[in-house]
């Protein structure tokens, strides 16, 4: 027996299976670097919002307050990323170590085509209203 059309057409049961199934693919292309989707979004931000306490680092990337510590806690294992005082001591910062700055900029170069890999059969159009709809719902 299906669904009824009320919750199978709902948006938050949709959200998760089309969540689900992105970090699904984007795990397996990031997987021959040996990060996560979460992770690359991680490291990315540490370079690009220098000196950002964690927690914004977190906010800017929707991680929540676990999901950063422990990908933080793999990311500096892996010797990628290294926490360091702020400029407030009671805050932390991150900073990317030479290797996690190597590895970033390899992901950022095969980015754009895996980008384009994961919106085969989807027109730019779609893409830009889905977009534009899923930004709207996280604000709310």
């Amino acid at each position: 027996m299906p669904l009824p059309s009320d919750l199978a057409d709902c948006l938050v049961l949709n959200t998760v299976a089309s969540s689900r199934s992105l970090l699904k693919r984007w795990d397996a292309k990031l997987k021959p670097y040996g990060v996560t989707v979460q992770q690359f979004f991680l490291l990315a931000a540490i370079r690009f919002l220098p000196e950002q306490p964690v927690m914004t680092l977190a906010e800017s990337i929707a991680l929540d307050r676990t999901s950063l510590t422990r990908n933080l806690d793999l990311l500096e294992k892996k010797g990628l990323v290294q926490r360091i005082p702020g400029l407030a001591r009671s805050r932390r910062v991150c900073e990317l170590t030479s290797a996690g700055g190597l590895l970033l900029n390899q992901l950022l170069a095969a980015w754009p085509e895996a980008r384009m890999s994961s919106l085969e059969g989807i027109s730019e159009e779609e893409a830009e209203i889905y977009l534009r709809v899923v930004r709207r719902l996280a604000t709310q």
